[in-house]
């Protein structure tokens, strides 16, 4: 079969297509076809070896795919890697069977970006109804998604960022009420600005550096700020415990990981959002399907920003 395997970490160069034997099924697992496979940013740090999880060459990436079963029925799944490739050696009881109404991409959308948006909104911040909520990166595969689901559930007012004004577009088609430049010179100014001059009560945040400062001076008193990335390799200032209380603020930390550890928390996510799809009530934007000999352009196009919405490997192509 022909995948993408790893021999040494770094960027998007290192992501070499090869020919490669067919993976070896365990105890329980099928040896199935990947129909498509997800892009997501933290497989730019697995490339890196920069992952909350260390990884081990050699290796191939890729963390969610849509397989086929050998009941002809089609399935979309995580795997911890492996899914950069022609074939994958998978269980395939675990997955989520995909509805006829939801095409790969879609279901694709689902998971580790879905689950990211529903959990952040539901489990990390506690949205409740009528609260502000500024999501970071709005036209992201994250991003997109907690846009429309911040407001099915209630928000008083959301506040996108991105860093085009295409991108800003798109997010006010998807339903912000305010799209603010995240090149902004003074970020804390210009969410608050876009909030009436008011504090927010939930910043959804995946950049680090100056953009977690600007966001966590940004926040209302009670206003929660939930962290799910550093895509700027930049970490933060540190973080006083005084000023939290002072202002009755709170930090929270998210990796997806620990859902899935909890697997009816996966349940709950993926089967509302696969049922919303399907019934049309929420719109995934799928962005661009790259062939394997194409993984690197789709890492650097999230590496430099350039990307919209959810990104998908074709590795049959």
């Amino acid at each position: 079969m022909r995948g993408i395997e790893l021999t040494e970490f770094g960027g998007p160069e290192t992501l070499v297509v090869r020919d490669l034997p067919d993976p070896v099924p365990g105890t329980g697992q099928e040896v199935l076809d990947v129909l498509a496979a997800g892009v997501n940013y933290a497989d730019t740090h697995q490339t890196e070896d920069s992952y909350l999880a260390k990884q081990e060459l050699p290796l191939i990436p890729g963390s969610e795919v849509v397989v086929r079963g050998s009941d002809g029925r089609r399935r979309v799944g995580l795997v911890g890697a492996g899914g950069y490739a022609q074939r994958i050696a998978a269980d395939p009881s675990s997955m989520f069977e995909i509805p006829d109404g939801v095409d790969d991409g879609q279901a694709l959308t689902t998971l580790v970006q879905g689950a990211t948006a529903w959990h952040l909104l539901r489990t990390s911040t506690h949205l409740q109804p009528g609260e502000t909520v500024v999501v970071h990166a709005g036209a992201g595969g994250v991003g997109t998604l907690a846009i429309q689901l911040a407001k099915r559930w209630g928000a008083g007012r959301v506040i996108a960022t991105a860093s085009s004004e295409d991108k800003r577009a798109l997010t006010l088609d998807l339903g912000a009420d305010a799209a603010v430049d995240s090149r902004s010179p003074d970020l804390r100014a210009a969410l608050r600005e876009a909030n009436g001059g008011r504090g927010v009560d939930v910043v959804l945040e995946m950049t680090g550096g100056p953009t977690f400062d600007a966001s966590l001076a940004a926040l209302a008193p009670l206003g929660r700020l939930a962290v799910f990335g550093m895509a700027g390799r930049v970490p933060p200032q540190p973080v006083d415990p005084g000023k939290l209380m002072g202002r009755s603020t709170a930090v929270i930390g998210f990796w997806l990981m620990h859902v899935v550890a909890r697997p009816q928390m996966m349940v709950e996510a993926v089967g509302d959002l696969m049922s919303l799809i399907a019934a049309g009530e929420l719109r995934p934007v799928v962005g661009r399907t790259y062939s394997l000999d194409q993984a690197a352009d789709a890492h650097r196009a999230l590496l430099d920003r350039s990307s919209v919405g959810k990104l998908v490997l074709d590795p049959q192509s």
